[in-house]
């Protein structure tokens, strides 16, 4: 399981840099953008991604969750998160949880 960053989309704003357990993503000092410096490092608590709110970072499941090629971003709509998942093909399936009662089991 890892992390990419696309700078593209990334607008600078750190929050993926400060809620990282692992202190993995850094913010490039020459572009202002994040960066993941060591991916293979990366825990998998999508910690990231719930933050992101441009989906600048997708989340690669693996082959030991579902299939390498398969990766996810969380879009925010309120309190509404909704899990996209992509493959090679484009949008395969999306979960939508709310954020304010998901924990309360």
């Amino acid at each position: 399981m890892s992390i990419r960053i696309n700078e593209n989309k990334c607008v600078s704003c750190q929050r993926c840099s400060e809620v990282c357990p692992g202190g993995l993503i850094d913010i490039n000092a020459k572009t202002g953008k994040a960066q993941i410096l060591y991916p293979e490092d990366c825990w998998g608590c999508t910690s990231c991604l719930k933050e992101c709110s441009t989906g600048a970072i997708e989340f690669f499941l693996g082959p030991d969750i579902g299939n390498e090629k398969v990766y996810m971003q969380v879009e925010k709509k309120g309190s509404l998160l909704n899990w996209k998942f992509y493959d090679e093909n484009g949008l395969i399936r999306t979960i939508t949880v709310d954020s304010q009662s998901s924990n309360k089991y």
